[in-house]
């Protein structure tokens, strides 16, 4: 038995109906650039890498050195800026002046977003103090700009 073309049109019909009777999903809320009360757009901002070496490039993993480092992390770092911070892993390299050879090392980025102010300024100077003091490295490379940021 073959299917006429009314049974068809109103198969069809039926299944159109169907579709048309599902609920469509609410729209999205709008967005809005608004941001954070608590952090005010109209502050002026910083941002600062600070970069920490942790060990020679050539040398094996150490698990030793990243269990120092989240240490320092944890007890130097974070205290100072709660709010949040990003670390990414990197290598760097510098040529002593001296010999003239160059150093390729496993090195750490913290980068900062904070507002500009003298305490959170010199809270990132005691971070690179106290580096220093733990590892007895000559120093931390610090870079700063302010920036516009929007939450």
């Amino acid at each position: 038995m073959k299917p006429t073309f009314a049974v068809l049109a109103a198969l069809v019909a039926l299944s159109l109906a169907a579709q048309l009777a599902v609920a469509e999903p609410p729209a999205p809320a709008p967005a809005t650039l608004q941001g954070d009360p608590a952090r005010p757009e109209s502050a002026r901002w910083l941002r600062s890498e600070l970069y920490f070496a942790i060990g020679p490039l050539d040398a094996p993993d150490d698990d030793i050195r990243e269990i120092k480092w989240r240490a320092f992390l944890d007890r130097e770092v974070t205290p100072r800026f709660p709010d949040g911070l990003t670390v990414l892993d990197a290598y760097g390299q510098w040529r002593s002046r001296a010999s003239n050879a160059t150093s390729r090392l496993r090195s750490k980025v913290v980068i900062i977003l904070c507002e500009d102010t003298a305490s959170n300024r010199a809270a990132i100077d005691a971070i690179r103090v106290a580096y220093k003091v733990v590892t007895h490295d000559k120093s931390v490379l610090l870079t700063t700009e302010p920036v516009d940021v929007s939450f």
